[in-house]
């Protein structure tokens, strides 16, 4: 167990982690009629990689390296790198960063399931619980409201994108976890990123053909940002609180990017936060702290 000194540190981590990706969906939701998603992930990432390029340009050459761990790593790139970021901001061309950022609650639930099946981590009665939980918070979110669904089951397109994305942000951190038992947080996200990295950029080179992106100074400044802060600063100060806090005392945390999400929908881009929004993001939030709780 970490000492009180380094748990702090570890929160502080996931909380710059989760307050980073609540942006980066905000950017995401406002991008989402100048840039096609693979063109807004691989710009973001190539910028990223630079960053870890020179991070880990002095550290030791296995840091730099793959090992025996080598089919982890390609897990993580498939996962958190090209499919995870694409179908977010797919996503968040039909539905509202509001939206996107309570689905997204559901993520240490869906870690712990994976964690338990692929793994062999326990899944207790509180997953169950929290579980549940979270999932009514889902089904309430994506519903135009409880009585409407009922009488008529219509779903948003673009949360059920968001909570596909979700899905594999979940199987990303259940493979950082064996990942990172044998090396940095910082070698595990900078090689899973490199690795993903080269598929992204002929993704983003089929999408240009047609869905040409609105290039301008405007466009540059935010994907150098979403490189930066979301993808370099969010996927390292991530991993490093879970090598201090463990994946379980990270994901109660993680509920932080609902509430950071909503705040910062409401706040900048003046959307509307309904009283479905409140119930679901609320059971989604709850659960998740029930589920990740030791």
């Amino acid at each position: 167990m970490p000492d009180t000194k380094s748990r702090w540190k570890g929160i502080l981590l996931v909380n710059v982690a989760t307050f980073a990706w609540a942006t980066n969906i905000l950017l995401g939701r406002t991008l989402r009629s100048e840039v096609g998603p693979f063109v807004l992930t691989a710009g973001r990432y190539v910028v990223a990689s630079i960053v870890f390029f020179l991070l880990l340009k002095g550290r030791p050459v296995e840091e730099r390296k793959g090992g025996t761990d080598g089919g982890l790593l390609i897990g993580m790139a498939l996962t958190g790198v090209v499919a995870f970021a694409p179908l977010l901001y797919y996503g968040l061309r039909f539905t509202t960063a509001v939206n996107g950022t309570l689905i997204n609650g559901v993520g240490p639930l869906l870690t712990a399931v994976f964690g338990a099946l692929l793994i062999g981590e326990p899944f207790t009665g509180r997953q169950i619980i929290g579980s549940v939980l979270a999932l009514v918070g889902v089904l309430v979110l994506i519903g135009r409201n409880a009585t409407q669904f009922l009488q008529e089951p219509h779903l948003n397109v673009g949360d059920l994108w968001v909570l596909v994305a979700v899905v594999f942000w979940a199987l990303y951190s259940v493979a950082g976890r064996k990942v990172m038992k044998s090396r940095s947080a910082l070698s595990a996200t900078a090689l899973s990123m490199w690795i993903g990295l080269p598929l992204l950029l002929v993704a983003a080179f089929l999408e240009v053909c047609y869905f040409p992106p609105l290039f301008n100074l405007r466009l540059f400044g935010i994907l150098l940002y979403l490189g930066i802060v979301p993808a370099g600063i969010g996927f390292l100060s991530w991993n490093k609180g879970v090598q201090i806090l463990g994946a379980g005392g990270a994901m109660v945390f993680y509920n932080m990017l609902p509430l950071y999400g909503s705040l910062l929908g409401l706040l900048l881009l003046k959307e509307p936060f309904a009283w479905t929004q409140m119930i679901g993001g609320a059971c989604i939030v709850t659960g998740g702290v029930i589920a990740a709780k030791r």
